[in-house]
Parts: C-alpha cells; sequence; structure tokens
C-alpha cells in the first residue's frame, strides 16, 4: 500500500473508533437505572454511575452493565416477589369467590335451620301448649341431628328420620290411649309397625325424600365451596423452581442491567416464561373445570327439587299434618297396634279417669299458618344460587389462563401491539420463539425455563386429588345420593317412596290371628329404656318375632 494512503487511512481509522465512544457516553450513563432501582426502595450505594464489565454477571448477558453482583441477587429476590405477588393478585378473584359465597352459604343454611326450628317451636307451644312441651326434645333431636348433618356429622339422614318417626308414634301412642300402661318393650314394638301402620299418612314418606335430597345437596354444595376455596387458596401461593427464578430475573429486570428500565418484556416472552414457571398450575385445570361443571349441576339442583328452604320452610306445618292424620286414624291405629303387639296393661284409676278422646282432642286440633320469615341470612336461595353461578362460570380454566392474564397487565409486558420495542431477553427487539402449549409435558422445549417434566409437583397432585373426590362427591348429591351413606339403602338416592328396608328384613304384611291378642307376661322384667334404644334393628326384629311366635302358641 502506498505510503501517502496509509498515512489519510490511519488517522481516518483512529478518528472511526472514538466516534463511537464518543457517542456512548450518554448511553453508559446509569442514571436511569440508578432513578428505577432506587424506586424500589434499594440503596444507591449498590449501583455504579456508568457501565461496567459484566463478566461478573450469573443471569443477565455478561456485557457491559450497570449491575453489580449485590444488584443481581437483589433484583432476583425482587424478581421471585413480584411473579408470587402477581399469582396471588389474578387469582384474587376466584379465591374470594369461593372464600364470600361459602361464608354465604353456610350462613344462609345455618340460619333457615335455626328460622325452622324456632318456627316449629313458636307454633306447636301455641297449638299443642303443654302436650309438646313434655315431648319437645323428640323434636329438638330431630333439628340437632339435622344440624349434625350439616356441619358434617356421621348421620345417616334415612335412619334419623325414621327413628323421628318412630319416636313420635310411642309418644303419640301413649296420648290418644292415655288408659293403658306401655312398658318400653311393647312401645318399641309398636314403632316396628310404622311403616305398615302409615299412622301419619304419607307425610313422612314424602317428606324423607325431600328433606335427605336437599341435605345432601346443601351439604355437599357447601363442601365443594370449602374445596375450591383451599385449593384456590393454596395454589395461589406459588414457590417457584430455581429455574423459574432465573427466567424471572431475565425477563423483568436484566433490561436494567442492560441500563434500559423503562423497556418491557415482549408479550410472547412472557407467555413463555409463565408457562414454563406455572406449567403445574396448568395442570390442574382439567380436574378444576369438572370440579366447577359439577358444582353448577348441584347450583341447579338447589334452585329445582333439591330447593332446602322450600323443604324447611313449611316443615312445621307439614309435621302438623302428619300429627293431624294420626288423630284422625287413632282408633284404627290403636286396634290394629294392640292386635299385632297384644293387650296392654290397664294404666293405674288416676290417670285413666280421662277419656282418650278428652285428652287428645282437646289439645291437638288444625293448625292455621300464620306468616312466618321466608329467608334467612337477608337473601333467599334462588338469589344465593343465581350469584354463585354466574361466579362459577366465571372461574373456569382459571388456571390455564394465569399466563395470559398476567402478561396482558401492562405492569409487567410492553403488549400485543409493541412487539418490536420491547425485551426479548438479549436487546431491546422482536422476541421470534414460538410459544408453549399449556401443561408441564410441553414444557420439554421451553426456550426460557428450565423445567423438568419428569417430575411433577406433588403439592400440585394432591389438589388435583382433592377435586377428584370432590367432584365424585357432588355427582352423587346431583342424583340424590349421600356418598358416605349410599350403599346403605335405596333409598339413598331419594328416587324410592318405601320405608327403606330390605325385603328378607322388614315385615310385608301384618298378621293378626286372634281378635284379641294375648297380654304380655305381667311377670317379664322390662329392660332398661336407654338399653333397648341401643338395640340393633336385627335384635329388635327378634323380639317382634317372639311376640308373633307366642300369639300361635297361645291361640
Amino acid at each position: 500500500m502506498p505510503s501517502w494512503i496509509r498515512a489519510v487511512i490511519l488517522p481516518l481509522s483512529g478518528l472511526l473508533l472514538t466516534l463511537p465512544a464518543a457517542a456512548d457516553v450518554k448511553a453508559r450513563s446509569c442514571s436511569e437505572v440508578r432513578q428505577a432501582y432506587g424506586a424500589k426502595g434499594f440503596s444507591l450505594a449498590d449501583i455504579p454511575y456508568q457501565e461496567i464489565a459484566g463478566e461478573h454477571l450469573r443471569i443477565c448477558p455478561q456485557e457491559y452493565t450497570c449491575c453489580t453482583t449485590e444488584m443481581e441477587d437483589k433484583l432476583s429476590q425482587q424478581s421471585k416477589l413480584e411473579f408470587e405477588n402477581l399469582v396471588e393478585e389474578t387469582s384474587h378473584f376466584v379465591r374470594t369467590t369461593f372464600v364470600s359465597r361459602h361464608k354465604k352459604f353456610d350462613e344462609f343454611f345455618r340460619e333457615l335451620l335455626e328460622n325452622a326450628e324456632k318456627s316449629l317451636n313458636d307454633m306447636f307451644v301455641r297449638t299443642y301448649g303443654m302436650l309438646y312441651m313434655q315431648n319437645s326434645e323428640v323434636f329438638q333431636d330431630l333439628f340437632t341431628e339435622l344440624k349434625r348433618y350439616y356441619t358434617g356429622g356421621n348421620v345417616n339422614l334415612e335412619e334419623m328420620l325414621n327413628d323421628f318417626w318412630a319416636r313420635l308414634l310411642e309418644r303419640m301412642f301413649q296420648l290418644i290411649n292415655p288408659q293403658y300402661h306401655f312398658s318400653e318393650d311393647y312401645l318399641e314394638c309398636v314403632s316396628k309397625y310404622t311403616d305398615q301402620l302409615k299412622p301419619f299418612g304419607d307425610v313422612p314418606r314424602k317428606l324423607k325424600i325431600q328433606v335427605t335430597r336437599a341435605f345432601i345437596a346443601a351439604r355437599t354444595f357447601v363442601q365443594g365451596l370449602t374445596v375450591g376455596r383451599e385449593v384456590a387458596n393454596r395454589v395461589s401461593k406459588v414457590s417457584p423452581t430455581p429455574g423459574c427464578i432465573r427466567a424471572l430475573m431475565k425477563m423483568l429486570y436484566c433490561p436494567y442491567c442492560r441500563g434500559l428500565p423503562t423497556v418491557r418484556p415482549c408479550n410472547n416472552y412472557c407467555l413463555n416464561v409463565m408457562k414454563g414457571c406455572l406449567a403445574n398450575q396448568a395442570d390442574l385445570d382439567t380436574e378444576w373445570n369438572l370440579f366447577i361443571d359439577a358444582m353448577l349441576l348441584v347450583a341447579e339442583r338447589l334452585e329445582g327439587p333439591f330447593n332446602i328452604e322450600s323443604v324447611m320452610d313449611p316443615i312445621d306445618v307439614k309435621i302438623s299434618e302428619a300429627i293431624m292424620n294420626m288423630q284422625e286414624n287413632s282408633m284404627q291405629v290403636s286396634a290394629k297396634v294392640f292386635q299385632g303387639c297384644g293387650q296392654p296393661k290397664p294404666a293405674p284409676a288416676l290417670r285413666s279417669a280421662r277419656s282418650a278422646p278428652e285428652n287428645f282432642n282437646t289439645r291437638f286440633r288444625p293448625y292455621n299458618p300464620e306468616e312466618r320469615p321466608t329467608t334467612a341470612a337477608g337473601t333467599s336461595l334462588d338469589r344465593l344460587v343465581t350469584d354463585i353461578k354466574e361466579k362459577l362460570k366465571l372461574s373456569k380454566k382459571v388456571w390455564s389462563t394465569l399466563p395470559y392474564t398476567i402478561c396482558k397487565d401492562e405492569r409487567v409486558t410492553a403488549g400485543t401491539s409493541n412487539d418490536e420495542e420491547c425485551w426479548n431477553g438479549h436487546s431491546k427487539a422482536r422476541y421470534l420463539p414460538e410459544i408453549m402449549n399449556d401443561g408441564l409435558t410441553n414444557q420439554i422445549n421451553n426456550p426460557e425455563v428450565e423445567v423438568d417434566i419428569t417430575r411433577p409437583d406433588t403439592f400440585i397432585r394432591q389438589q388435583i386429588m382433592a377435586l377428584r373426590v370432590m367432584t365424585n362427591k357432588l355427582k352423587n348429591a346431583y342424583n340424590g345420593n349421600d356418598v358416605n351413606f349410599q350403599d346403605t339403602s335405596d333409598e339413598s338416592s331419594g328416587s324410592g317412596s318405601g320405608s327403606g328396608c330390605m325385603d328378607d328384613v322388614c315385615p310385608t304384611e301384618f298378621e293378626f290371628v286372634t281378635t284379641e291378642a294375648p297380654a304380655v307376661d305381667p311377670d317379664r322384667r322390662e329392660e332398661d329404656s336407654s338399653a333397648s334404644k341401643l338395640s340393633s334393628s336385627l335384635i329388635s326384629w327378634s323380639l317382634v318375632c317372639v311376640v308373633l311366635a307366642l300369639q300361635r302358641l297361645n291361640r
């Protein structure tokens, strides 16, 4: 090369080398980063005034940087905290839905039971007076057991209701026959014929179906709200993996280290990071959606045939109607019981002085229903169900859409319309990789987050199992079945209309052998009342069979 050309080129090359340095003086200043970093509450002592070499960085690009090692560590923890808060904020709607609606429904059902018990007590005190007050524990026990069932107690509704009517028959049978003395054994014999005699008409059968279906649906629905609340609260508290934390730092705060604190991540870049970090949460979605569908089905039942409000509101009138049926059929019922259980012993003279009609009819009279409260907790079941159905529908697919909801937040990304002037993980430019699909297995090729697809999150899997169990309970409740007792009898489905007895256990009909059955042996020692109540149904039926056998022997 000629010397004159070399003499021209060398000064020019030196000038060209110095020009970028002069042009980058402003770009290499860390003043904007210092301002943004200080706004986060960090000490400015950590941050340089101008860019420094970045060989010390472990997450961000190792180029000239405004970040020290301490800054990278602090911003990494900040990105983790902000991510956890974002997930909690984004899932706030679904969590508050289940928390607030569970409280509302629970408050409503409890107050409904309290109102129904108070209404029955007030009505029966006015209508039946002392006769009711002397036997009020029968009705109190009914409501106690209903409340215990609703709150999760191990109560078989069918057996409990059968026991209520049997006890009521025992008490009323004594009231309509004050001229006789009845032993515990005799009264137990009376109660065994409740289904065959039908002394209360068709009220027990109808009420059993209505109460069973309504309470199963109500209790299971509230349990569903509890499970939804717990799952939502647990899943929204995320624990990001080390790989996720690195990806979050790179997305949210590496722009700071590059001197670009105002540049936000590209939308698609954000989606891949969030899909990698929330891969296990997305896998919850399938079971969650099935759970929501089951909740909606039971909600429809609560509005229609399984409406607990329409069952409990008039329960006092229905029981009163049953008592009136017993009154009207008292003579026939007594005659048939005497045939089936034997002739009872006469009562002492003082007690039998008043005849049965006088003692009974002066007290038991038809009830004229007055206006009573028809709502609980300041609302009605229909309004509650309409509200919860709308909220439940909005909560479907909530876990798989978390990444999209977070990345739509203008605090997080540059938005979908600004895909050129955004941070792509390396510089301010378009993000080119494709968006991953949802779920753990689809993250095998996630370019932003290291995800071990062979190790599903055990905590999330536990929530999936909890939802699966609850969904099964809800499906049973939709069909009128209590999952805890669905195998006890056919009646648990609510579709039957009998006593719940199996054909080979309960008697199919009365067998009357003589016009007047022989009296019960007066020398027979009466068993303790509490012991007789605890005897099993098989032993009780055996006693009835013995009585019938004795009738045949003494013909």
